[in-house]
Formats: structure tokens, sequence, C-alpha cells
């Protein structure tokens, strides 16, 4: 026994064999450790990396930016919802049109060229073109789409040039006749197409053609006129017959058929007539020239009966 009255046993003892001390050598390092190592001191638990998240996220700036945020999410959700948003669009414009007029980019000089009977208020509108609009930001195509799909307009162009001036080049249709279909009239260009009502005089001197389809024919209504010579300021209306041929009215009102193949050598031959014969300034009230070599005359009820009073009388006269 030692002086601490504790049985004292050799090493072998301690382990006894090789093996016990592969089983004894933690515990003998373990004890190591503990008689070496300080004792340890004492101080506050440490903190997790989620405790101090939790910390931060309750500062008063992180606290009112998350309230804030959160505001203005709902608030543009709201918007969005309500449809505010879109009103601010309509409006002022978009975010991207803000910031380019803020740099000098905004539309501040509209040139409109080519126009006669449209106005420039009126092209505008057309377009499309606001103040809330910026040119970089300007849908240039489809302004000349929507400028194109307008009756009057044949062709437009649209350019931007930076950093704040459009220029829109616009093609009209002339108006070259007026068409008359179940009882209403419409200005018509050279191609046919129907640009507009008939609101006024203005237009009154345009020729006019009548009927169903006859605005599809209007080049070959063109080519008779331009057949008739001196004798067209004399053709006040033309109007298609079953979408199948043409007759001619006067200003005297006489009716002129003509064929529905090659109307315009009929039209000439009419001219020869007028100038050798003067036929139009006759009592009648329609030619027909339908059949080829052959000439139809149709004279006025006050001219049939003269005609016909004369023709008796000539007939008493022999007997």
């Amino acid at each position: 026994m030692d002086g601490g009255r504790r049985v004292l046993r050799s090493l072998t003892e301690q382990l006894g064999s090789p093996f016990a001390f592969a089983f004894a050598r933690p515990q003998f390092a373990a004890a190591a450790a503990a008689v070496s190592r300080p004792a340890p001191r004492s101080r506050a638990p440490r903190r997790s990396r989620l405790d101090k998240l939790r910390a931060a996220a309750v500062h008063p700036l992180a606290t009112g930016a998350l309230v804030f945020g959160f505001l203005g999410a709902a608030f543009a959700y709201s918007a969005v919802r309500g449809g505010a948003y879109e009103n601010f669009i309509q409006t002022v414009g978009t975010p991207g049109d803000l910031l380019a007029r803020a740099v000098g980019m905004g539309i501040d000089t509209v040139t409109i060229s080519g126009i006669s009977e449209l106005k420039e208020t009126e092209i505008l509108a057309y377009a499309g073109v606001k103040a809330r609009n910026s040119l970089p930001y300007l849908d240039a195509e489809g302004m000349r789409t929507r400028l194109r799909s307008v009756p009057m307009i044949r062709d437009a162009e649209v350019r931007k040039l930076y950093p704040s001036r459009l220029a829109i080049t616009i093609v009209e249709r002339q108006p070259y006749a007026l068409w008359q279909k179940d009882g209403k009239i419409s200005i018509v260009s050279a191609d046919g197409m129907p640009i507009d009502t008939l609101h006024d005089e203005r237009y009154a001197r345009l020729p006019l053609i009548v009927g169903d389809g006859a605005n599809e024919r209007l080049d070959q209504y063109r080519k008779i006129i331009e057949a008739a010579g001196d004798l067209a300021g004399r053709i006040k209306a033309g109007a298609l017959v079953s979408k199948r041929r043409w007759s001619l009215f006067t200003t005297d009102n006489v009716e002129v058929r003509l064929p529905e193949l090659q109307p315009e050598l009929a039209v000439e031959k009419l001219a020869r007539l007028q100038r050798d014969h003067r036929i139009l300034d006759k009592d009648i009230v329609a030619i027909d020239l339908r059949v080829p070599g052959r000439i139809e005359v149709q004279l006025s009820n006050e001219a049939a009966s003269a005609r016909l009073e004369n023709l008796s009388r000539k007939t008493k006269g022999k007997v």
C-alpha cells in the first residue's frame, strides 16, 4: 500500500496481457488528457448561425426593409389586378418610355409629308402617336400597319430620327370615281378601293359607276371612257348590268347598251355615229349596240307617237 492506502499494482498486472493493452489504451489516453487539459472556464453558450440570422432579422433597418418590400409587392400585385398599372401606362407610358424621355429621346417633332386629302391630326390619330411615347420604344412597323389599314392610305413609311424626331410619309389613294350600290354612294380610288362615303358636293364632279361589282371593273370602264374620245364629256354614268356588261348614260339621259365583249370598239362606233349623224341629238332614249353590225334605236314616247302619226298620215294619203 502507498501512503494513501491504495493497492499498488505493477504495470503488467494492470495491463495483464498484450491484448489487454489495446483495450486499456483509450482509458489511459483519456486519463492522460484529463490530467493535461486545464479546467474549462465558465462562458456563455455559443449561438448557432440560425440564431444569428434571427437576431439580425429583428434589426430595425432589416425589419423596415422587409415591411416596405412586402408592402411594395402587395401594391404592385393590387395595381396589376385592379388595372391601375395599365392606366398608368396609358397615361404616362412604360418605365422604358419614362427613362427615354428623361434622357432626351421623347418625340418632340413629327414631320408628315405626302398628304392632300387627309389632315395631319387624322394621320396622328390613325398612327396612334401619343405624348407618352418615346423614340426607342416606338413600334414603327405596327404604326405603319395601322396607317396602311386606312382605306384612304395606299402606303406609309415611318422613320425614327434620333434623338427626338419622327418622320411619316404617306401615299394617298386619290379619289377617282363615285360608286353607287344599294342606294349608297362611295368614293373609290383608281384601283376600285372604297375610301370614303360621299358627304358633300366636293367630289360630285367624279365619274359615276353603278351596280354590284362595278368598282372591281373600274379599269375596264376607264378604257371605255378613253375610247369615247370627245364624246366622254357627255357620259355621266356607267352601270354594270348583271356583272357582265356596261350600259352608258349620257347627259341627255340616253342609255347606250354595250356588248359584253369588246365594249371599247362599240363606243368608238358610237363616237363615229355622233360625229357623222349627230345620233345623240335625236329624240331618242336608248341605243343598242350589243349585236355586232347592227344598231337599234329606241325613240322617246313623244317621238314614237309623232312617228306613228306621220306614218298614219302617209298611209291615208296613199289611199
